[in-house]
């Protein structure tokens, strides 16, 4: 089977999880795709990701109602071992890239991270990813069971399949947590989630200064209900926190609409946002690299369009 540990919040499967439904398909490898959904109360989870998946092993254990790498990669190691898994996805997220490779220590298999693209070359499972910061993608392959990470946004979402997969309760032999999570903060936002977003409004450093963020990026995305996204330059220059960055060493999104301010259009910033479905971009510069990729453009002072278009968007 293709093993995919689902990621899921707030009684919610996430849209990454889909994304890897996506690239199971995608992958050329033969049996059913499968869900592993670890928590505590996640049957509303469960049946979500029965709509998507051939079938879906649960896990509803006190146990893993908080995140720890070991139970994780436990816990995956025994279902991907019972199952005969030949290839098992985990999420490019934070916490995937943290317990994957120990799955993969653990199967001794190999480690196939960051994939943007799965197929297969006979028996060997193939990835794409970017290296050399995103300015090369490189093809990387390997034979029998294969750990492979999915970035963010590289693929589609699955749609509902015709008919809901089974669901299946596990037993799970989990070992006791060695690290005890003490405390967790949580950043709070009335907008929707970068990674989740239809509509994102990303500034850049051509918007000037914090004050130009807060009035034309957060407000533009506000009057039109759009996530709020930003650059690398911003982020390291404190305008915005790294939560917002979009690109290569940030988040990869794929909104139906990507609304760039003041984005010069790097080749970093470019690799986190490239597949939108219909990319916008305003900037004085007409030779600004962003104009290449974008399929509206328009060449000018945001301090003069940005307040025409908020104007517009609230009538």
């Amino acid at each position: 089977m293709i093993l995919i540990v689902a990621e899921h919040t707030a009684g919610k499967l996430a849209k990454s999880t889909l994304e890897m439904v996506t690239a199971a398909r995608e992958s050329g490898r033969e049996g059913p795709v499968t869900l592993l959904v670890l928590g505590q109360n996640v049957a509303a989870v469960a049946t979500e990701a029965a709509a998507v998946a051939d079938q879906v092993l649960v896990a509803d254990l006190p146990q893993l109602a908080a995140y720890n790498a070991e139970v994780w990669a436990a816990a995956a190691t025994q279902i991907a071992q019972e199952g005969e898994a030949q290839t098992i996805i985990i999420g490019g997220s934070r916490s995937g890239r943290e317990y994957a490779p120990r799955v993969a220590v653990k199967l001794d298999a190999p480690y196939l991270e960051d994939a943007i693209a799965l197929g297969s070359n006979g028996a060997a499972l193939q990835a794409q990813r970017y290296t050399y910061l995103a300015r090369v993608t490189e093809t990387v392959e390997a034979d029998g069971t294969v750990v492979v990470t999915v970035k963010p946004g590289s693929f589609a979402p699955a749609a509902p399949a015709a008919t809901p997969g089974e669901q299946y309760d596990v037993e799970l032999d989990l070992p006791a947590p060695r690290v005890q999570v003490t405390g967790r903060s949580v950043e709070k936002s009335s907008r929707v989630a970068l990674t989740e977003a239809e509509v994102i409004v990303t500034g850049g450093r051509g918007v000037g200064s914090t004050e130009n963020f807060t009035r034309y990026v957060e407000g533009l995305a506000d009057a039109i209900g759009a996530g709020v996204g930003a650059t690398r330059a911003v982020v390291d220059a404190g305008w915005r926190p790294y939560a917002e960055q979009v690109g290569q060493t940030g988040k990869t999104v794929q909104p139906k609409a990507y609304i760039a301010l003041g984005v010069s259009g790097a080749v970093q910033h470019l690799s986190g946002m490239g597949k939108s479905k219909n990319i916008i971009a305003i900037n004085k510069d007409a030779e600004a690299p962003i104009f290449k990729v974008a399929d509206y453009g328009i060449v000018g002072d945001i301090n003069e369009i940005v307040p025409a278009l908020i104007e517009a968007s609230r009538k």
